[in-house]
């Protein structure tokens, strides 16, 4: 389990987050971290780990893809951090979290 520090008191499951990225349409292996300090109903980034983090969230206008729970995730030894992934929302290169193999 991982805890969300700006979440009120929210975790989640490190498995919850590989499960959604496999189900991801088109398929891909990674999901952009797309942290950014908007309310959620401006936040223009909807298949990035944030927006995922946020609805798990008691705070979701809190941007909850931090540092502290990209380190979690990584030395969860699930993910590998990667600077160029294409953004399926915003069609830029971003940073992004990738499935190991």
């Amino acid at each position: 389990m991982i805890d969300l520090p700006f979440g009120g008191g929210a975790v989640f499951n490190e498995h919850d987050i590989v499960d959604y990225i496999r189900a991801l349409r088109p398929p891909r292996d990674y999901i952009i971290i797309g942290a950014n300090k908007v309310v959620m109903a401006k936040h223009r980034k909807p298949r990035s780990l944030d927006y995922w983090l946020r609805q798990r969230s008691r705070n979701r206008n809190t941007m909850q893809a931090v540092t502290s729970v990209i380190d979690d995730l990584i030395a969860t030894g699930l993910f590998v951090l990667e600077d160029d992934l294409p953004c399926q929302d915003s069609h830029a290169r971003c940073k992004g979290l990738r499935l190991k193999r």
